[in-house]
């Protein structure tokens, strides 16, 4: 008798407990802001269309839903301080320009104490993410604006920006294909991209590498066409310590197919998870050992001139009677 009450009893117990123990909490979201301030050129896909959002954040809407990531989406630079920062776990840059002016989209810019603020946030332990544009972003000695300048290296002269980020955008070239070597296959979304990957895409030429970047993807330029990649291979895709907080930036993000793509995808999921502190790697600089050859820059080309506009053809005067 007591052996076949023993299993109901047992069972019993078992539910009540359960029933008794509060279910356990929802892991909080982490929370991000997507910052996409366009004091130069807007990109389409992180334009607003009649307030929608753009083409990247509906695609980054669905991979925090995925992910348990909660994001901000805005233009707005003023916002920028050590108060307002504080409750992101990390922030998200596809910008241009001098945020520090309105500039193209007439959005409110950010403050000197804000650029500040937000180094300031991100050496205290949190994330930093960058795509395509944002090294088109704080332009030393405003260089977007010049000719042969454009094409040197600063060094620890560069704007601090520029050295934070881990490097600054000179031109690009036609889209084009082009092959990108992975140097770092065990970084977190690389793990199923394999060696190399290729697909279209408006590919950055860029400079003034900050020494201490971990390189983990190298673009051939050589093989590319245009001016703009006749230089030796350079990094498209790193990470880099900046105190006790995480930089990561890629090249990548210029096509609306790019955002889709799943090799794209993996890659930026991963970086997210690094930055946030959700995957780990190991950042040691290797700029040296995978892209010895970075700082040569590729020369400088005088823009052609501008062709003369035709001539209006004069209206046929009327025939006086």
């Amino acid at each position: 008798m007591f052996r076949k009450l023993a299993a109901p009893l047992a069972l019993l117990a078992a539910v009540t407990v359960a029933a008794v123990l509060p279910a356990p909490a929802a892991t909080p979201k982490k929370k991000i802001l997507f910052f996409t301030k366009s004091s130069g050129f807007e990109h389409s896909v992180i334009s607003w269309k009649k307030e929608n959002p753009s083409w990247a954040e509906k695609v980054l809407q669905e991979l925090g839903n995925k992910h348990n990531w909660e994001f901000t989406f805005s233009k707005d630079g003023s916002k920028f301080s050590k108060d307002y920062l504080s409750q992101f776990d990390a922030v998200f840059f596809y910008t241009t320009g001098n945020l520090l002016e309105a500039g193209t989209d007439g959005q409110p810019p950010m403050t000197a104490e804000g650029k500040q603020a937000l180094f300031d946030y991100v050496r205290s332990g949190k994330g930093f993410l960058g795509t395509h544009s944002a090294s088109d972003t704080f332009h030393t000695d405003n260089e977007s604006k010049k000719g042969p300048d454009r094409f040197k290296n600063h060094g620890d002269k560069a704007d601090p920006y520029v050295r934070f980020l881990g490097a600054e955008f000179i031109k690009h070239g036609a889209q084009q294909p082009a092959t990108v070597r992975v140097t770092d296959p065990k970084f977190p979304g690389f793990e199923k991209v394999g060696p190399e990957y290729s697909f279209p895409e408006e590919w950055y030429s860029l400079k003034d590498f900050t020494p201490d970047i971990h390189v983990i993807s190298v673009i051939d330029a050589p093989s590319m066409k245009g001016d703009e990649y006749k230089r030796p291979p350079f990094p498209i895709t790193w990470a880099r310590k900046e105190g006790d907080g995480r930089v990561w930036y890629t090249a990548m993000g210029h096509r609306e197919d790019v955002w889709t793509n799943p090799i794209f995808q993996d890659i930026l999921v991963g970086g997210i998870q690094w930055a946030l502190g959700e995957a780990q790697a190991d950042v040691t600089p290797n700029l040296k050992e995978t892209a010895p050859e970075a700082h040569t820059n590729p020369p400088y080309v005088e823009p052609k001139p501008a062709a003369p506009k035709p001539a209006k053809a004069e209206a046929p005067k009327a025939a006086v009677k």
